[in-house]
């Protein structure tokens, strides 16, 4: 029925599809309309038209419905429109204002990071980050949440040359030791390095983005001078920095209580 305001038909759809794409799996008929808040007699004449129109798919097997081929189609196009790095920057811009602290947003290239813009905070003496920069694997933070969070075999020849660095402590020198790093980054989510940064006297945390399939896309970085930017992971810093990463990455389709792909 055409509706005042719209086709409460097509919303009623909606609202079945929101209530499988919650499930996270394929679906029995009683299932979904639990969860659309339904009688399951109404849900079934939708679903019906929706297996119909390739919007939703039933096993004959088990019975149980799912997302059908036109819904994934949908769902790939909007996420291949989506414009991550524009999100990313309207992101590290409002953090900026937040948090007055030098922010930057890095995106991943076969050399490494590379930091795609920063934005100066409203202080007299303050870092600067130049755009384009490439960043080390070991030495910074963004760099190091990309170690983190991607598969080993994307980054392992860059750490390989990296760790040979006769400017690296000895206790970061080795494969083992930066990977230890990695795995505690993935226990706490964000990354940080206050000692041993690529730049003596400064001071950097940074947060994953995650797109639609789990996978890191971009990071967002807070960067400042050693001893003066707080890097304490219940202060107000890392809190901003990873409220903003998570408001990306849902933005990007990433639902957070799935987590990151491993």
């Amino acid at each position: 029925m055409e509706g005042k305001h719209g086709v409460q038909s097509v919303e009623t759809c909606m609202h079945v599809l929101k209530a499988m794409l919650n499930g996270h799996r394929g679906m029995m008929l009683k299932e979904i309309a639990e969860a659309a808040g339904m009688p399951a007699s109404k849900v079934h004449r939708y679903l019906v038209s929706m297996v119909r129109t390739d919007l939703v798919e039933q096993d004959t097997n088990s019975s149980l419905y799912d997302l059908g081929p036109f819904a994934l189609n949908v769902g790939l196009v909007a996420a291949d429109r989506l414009d991550r790095i524009q999100f990313g920057l309207t992101e590290i811009a409002e953090l900026c204002n937040e948090i007055n602290e030098a922010t930057a947003l890095a995106t991943w290239t076969p050399d490494g990071p590379i930091v795609v813009r920063w934005e100066r905070p409203r202080k007299p003496i303050s870092v600067s980050v130049i755009t384009g920069t490439t960043l080390n694997m070991i030495t910074t933070s963004s760099g190091r949440i990309f170690g983190a969070y991607l598969p080993p075999a994307t980054y392992q020849h860059l750490i390989t040359e990296q760790v040979k660095s006769p400017s690296l402590p000895d206790e970061l020198r080795s494969l083992s030791a930066v990977e230890q790093i990695f795995a505690e980054i993935r226990q706490i989510g964000v990354a940080v390095t206050d000692k041993y940064h690529l730049l003596p006297g400064l001071a950097s945390v940074s947060a994953p983005v995650f797109n639609a399939q789990g996978g890191i896309t971009l990071a967002v970085a807070a960067v400042g001078i050693q001893g003066s930017l707080d890097v304490s992971l219940d202060g107000p810093i890392i809190k901003a920095l990873k409220t903003s990463a998570e408001r990306v990455s849902r933005k990007l389709g990433y639902k957070m209580d799935n987590g990151p792909k491993s």
